[in-house]
């Protein structure tokens, strides 16, 4: 930005009119950037996380007032009508039963000790018994050939490498408790010795990650086989502290599948070093960050969550209708959706041309108000700098079959929610550890959790899946056609 110095009003005086014109010309300009200036710095600080794709936590302590994206269904809170409720129930054969006799009458105290019981009143605790470590010995026979003269052993089971050590099953629930449950390292040592009576070092932990992401890269083949045959996969990045420098978390999943990568860079290499994005040829669903579109060969679908939060931001800070206008009529889209969806694929076609025709009018009412930024001064190089609202625009008309595709294909979901949530565990460990002291720790960590979420998403055991992998017998998923 030029300087203008300033001027006295004798010194104004003395200027010729052409000098004068110039003059108010350049303080124009200069009072345009100015304005845009304090508007891109009035946006920062406007921005949290429910108008906007920043986190949670950079909301600080003093949160805006939160105002819900979702739409009232009128239901009272609690447990809904019809609703499945999960309970304690009786057992007919429990594992001990305490006999607790009446000796006296609590009401006259008279002696019952020589009168039978005419009925039982039964109550049922669930409790665990006391845990100890069981110690096994493995004998191994040693015996002299008398055909070739050697001392010959037989072979010890497989894991079984050292005079004394912990047992897989002890792997599986320390790897459980730090991958899973992100109990840091010394504590998960702590946590077994209060359980057992035996502490751990905390060379243990580690050792048993790294045998359980030994143990359950079969299964990771198979995700990233299955993925490539999905009809739609989900995908999002996060940044994540390694080794004290920031490196890039990307996930792919489907409602029964997880796959994590872990890359030094955000973009277009880590995508495609993932190995998942370059074959796919199914829908991709995620925000607007341009590496994903570098993918030409599959579809794109894109975030309505995220379209949502800076439709909100544009009514806050800007006050133009036709960001409540969008924000309504991709929520009458999804309500109309919701309901069909049962005896439906995608919605009639009259009702598709009717949101079409709806979508484009609302389009047609912010680029009215937002013109295009007038051209730059020939100084000025690239492209004239937009504001927020006609970014949006811009990107809403631009890929306008992948903001509505969850119209047309009812498998597309309206967000992508399910891509969010499998990143947020990941981001839950980095708020607890800090960061990864190393790229293999981190890559283990990686490859296990791919391993947990995907086993949780098929409802099967945690513990048990850790101890499969750690004995050579992986949980292994099933495709599911969706």
């Amino acid at each position: 930005m030029k300087t203008i110095p300033r001027f006295e009003r004798e010194q104004l005086e003395q200027l010729d009119k052409n000098t004068l014109i110039d003059l108010v010309l350049l303080m124009q300009e200069q009072i345009d950037e100015l304005r845009q200036r304090v508007k891109e710095l009035e946006d920062q600080v406007a921005k949290h996380s429910g108008n906007s794709g920043k986190p949670p936590s950079s909301d600080g302590l003093k949160k805006p007032r939160t105002r819900s994206l979702r739409r009232s269904e009128g239901r009272k809170p609690g447990g809904q009508k019809g609703h499945v409720g999960h309970t304690l129930e009786m057992r007919e054969n429990p594992d001990q039963i305490e006999l607790h006799p009446l000796h006296h009458c609590p009401r006259c105290t008279q002696d019952l000790s020589g009168i039978d019981a005419s009925t039982y009143i039964r109550r049922q605790v669930y409790d665990v018994p006391p845990v100890q470590i069981e110690v096994t010995e493995h004998r191994v026979e040693s015996k002299q050939c008398p055909g070739c003269g050697h001392q010959v052993q037989a072979a010890f089971p497989e894991g079984v490498t050292q005079p004394v050590q912990y047992g897989s099953r002890l792997k599986a629930q320390a790897s459980y408790l730090n991958t899973y449950h992100f109990i840091p390292i010394a504590r998960t040592c702590e946590l077994l010795g209060d359980f057992y009576g035996h502490t751990p070092a905390w060379a243990f932990v580690g050792d048993a990650n790294q045998a359980v992401a030994s143990g359950c890269e079969p299964t990771l083949s198979e995700i990233q086989r299955q993925l490539l045959q999905a009809h739609l996969v989900h995908f999002d990045e996060s940044g994540l502290r390694v080794a004290g420098q920031l490196h890039w978390l990307h996930s792919a999943g489907t409602e029964w599948l997880t796959f994590y990568g872990l890359h030094r860079k955000r973009g277009h290499e880590a995508m495609k070093s993932m190995g998942i994005l370059p074959a796919f040829t199914g829908w991709a669903l995620h925000d607007h960050w341009a590496s994903y579109l570098t993918f030409d060969q599959c579809e794109h679908a894109f975030c309505n969550a995220h379209h949502l939060r800076e439709l909100q931001f544009i009514t806050d800070q800007y006050e133009q209708p036709w960001a409540d206008e969008m924000a309504d009529l991709l929520l009458d889209i999804k309500a109309e959706v919701a309901e069909v969806s049962s005896q439906a694929d995608s919605l009639p076609p009259d009702r598709l041309a009717h949101y079409e025709r709806e979508y484009s009018t609302i389009l047609q009412r912010g680029f009215k108000a937002n013109p295009p930024p007038r051209n730059p001064p020939p100084a000025k190089r690239g492209r004239p700098k937009q504001s927020p609202p006609k970014n949006l625009l811009d990107r809403l008309d631009k890929h306008r079959s992948g903001v509505l595709a969850f119209m047309y294909d009812f498998r597309i979901p309206f967000d992508n929610n399910l891509a969010e949530r499998d990143i947020r565990m990941v981001k839950v460990k980095q708020k607890v550890s800090g960061a990864f002291r190393t790229w293999h720790g981190a890559l283990t960590f990686c490859d296990i959790r791919s391993y947990i979420s995907t086993v949780r998403k098929h409802g099967a055991n945690v513990i048990a899946a850790l101890h499969d992998a750690l004995t050579g017998q992986p949980f292994i998923p099933l495709p599911i056609s969706v």
